[in-house]
């Protein structure tokens, strides 16, 4: 698995986007990164964590809400919630005030 910004058209890729202090964190908006099919959150996590080292990107996501596509999953066990190709993996932070 690799990171890919401009995947070709064969490629199978699962998207990952940041919002708020966890866009902060990673320095970008979003990732893609290519898969040769389904893959765990676990797996997700990893990828982002290998992207992105360092404490800050591993703390902020670690208190993210995560959504895989418009499914809550943060609360499932990662190793069990499977993320296909094609995918949008969502990173939101806790916002102040609510």
């Amino acid at each position: 698995m690799s990171i890919d910004s401009s995947p070709t058209s064969e490629a199978e890729t699962i998207t990952t986007r940041y919002w708020a202090g966890a866009r902060s964190a990673a320095g970008v908006d979003q990732d893609v990164f290519e898969v040769s099919g389904p893959v765990t959150l676990s797996e997700v996590l990893r990828l982002v964590l290998a992207a992105h080292p360092g404490v800050d990107v591993a703390r902020t996501i670690g208190v993210c809400s995560v959504l895989v596509g418009d499914r809550p999953a943060g609360t499932e066990d990662a190793d069990a919630v499977m993320v296909p190709p094609g995918a949008t993996v969502e990173f939101l932070p806790p916002f102040a005030g609510g």
